[in-house]
């Protein structure tokens, strides 16, 4: 019989051990749910890439007396900063399952039916499920955000 009786730990109402546990990853290690704190570090790290390069080419808002007497601080910094925060993060996710900041923070994204590569449907919906910034916080006892439920993925320790 199938349902959720039959998964580890329900038979008694205690639900899952650990985050994961019904998803068949283990525990600790490499292939674990990542948690949350790696998460939002890798998240940081990438806002950070991004906001660093986009200041290259946009000068940022933190000398421009008149503009903010405007204002108008900083928007055409902050699109610069958004958008290459998409073209940073959408490829990379959806060929390699990690962005830059995932693969400094040691985690990846990988599908739950097993497929090698995220693909580009589901980066570009978890990158704006992401931006919105409360879907990846409502998360359930396996540590998955909604923008991971959404499409079917997990983040998980690389390392």
């Amino acid at each position: 019989m199938s349902g959720p009786g039959t998964l580890p730990g329900a038979a008694d109402g205690t639900g899952p051990r650990w985050p994961g546990e019904r998803l068949g990853l283990p525990e600790r290690g490499v292939g674990a749910v990542a948690g949350g704190g790696r998460r939002v570090a890798g998240l940081l790290l990438d806002w950070l890439a991004a906001g660093l390069i986009a200041s290259l080419f946009v000068p940022p808002p933190l000398y421009d007396v008149a503009a903010a007497q405007a204002q108008t601080v900083g928007y055409e910094y902050q699109v610069a900063a958004v958008l290459l925060w998409f073209v940073l993060t959408v490829p990379s996710a959806a060929l390699f399952g990690f962005t830059p900041g995932m693969a400094a923070a040691g985690i990846r994204v990988g599908r739950l039916d097993g497929a090698s590569r995220v693909g580009a449907w589901r980066a570009v919906v978890r990158w704006v499920l992401t931006f919105l910034l409360i879907p990846p916080a409502i998360r359930n006892v396996d540590g998955r955000g909604l923008h991971d439920r959404t499409t079917d993925t997990v983040v998980v320790r690389m390392r």
